[in-house]
């Protein structure tokens, strides 16, 4: 099982494609976080230890939770997408054009020649792999497109059909958690 909460607002990314750019997110917040990350690792009886992206708006969690004893695990393949020349510029910069290719295909056009929805997908898929295997829970704060993928996860993997823009849902919100897998209510299938 995997608890997720999505990184902290992060300081100046409105109107801007972010993707692995780099920039910070507000101390009180990330703490804020981190307390939440605590607290229900209490509250669930689970191991002081968080996964964390290589970037600084979910590695500024784990920096909180280290400071109160915590093991972090720093892991790039919770990344947010690349989205190579197009990361964090504004978006009013990026030629509408190219932004409609990769609307009518996500899974498989690279932004601005970074990375696809399927490479995203895979990185997903190992990760889960690894905490499938460890038996453990895991505690993970990462971002809205590494979430939304780990949510899609089925439909995004081989043999996954073209996916267009209008199929992918909004991000959770900054903060929020996310469990999964899903759980199962009464009388219906996981997704």
């Amino acid at each position: 099982m995997l608890w997720c909460w999505r990184h902290p607002r992060a300081i100046g990314a409105a109107g801007r494609s972010i993707g692995r750019t780099d920039i910070a997110v507000d101390q009180r917040k990330a703490r804020r976080l981190a307390h939440r990350v605590r607290a229900l690792a209490r509250r669930e009886g689970l191991a002081r230890e968080v996964w964390v992206s290589p970037l600084a708006r979910s590695r500024d969690v784990g920096r909180h939770l280290a400071r109160w004893g915590w093991r972090v695990h720093v892991d790039v393949r919770l990344a947010e997408m690349d989205f190579g020349c197009w990361d964090g510029r504004p978006w009013s910069d990026i030629a509408w054009a190219e932004v409609e290719d990769w609307q009518q295909d996500l899974l498989h056009h690279a932004p601005g020649g970074g990375e696809t929805l399927a490479q995203l997908a895979a990185r997903v898929q190992a990760f889960v792999a690894d905490t499938t295997a460890s038996g453990a829970p895991r505690l993970v704060v990462g971002h809205g497109g590494w979430l939304n993928a780990l949510l899609q996860l089925p439909r995004l993997l081989p043999p996954a059909q073209a996916l267009a823009a209008c199929d992918w849902p909004a991000p959770p919100g900054h903060g929020a958690r996310v469990v999964w897998p899903l759980p199962q209510a009464p009388g219906r299938p996981l997704r």
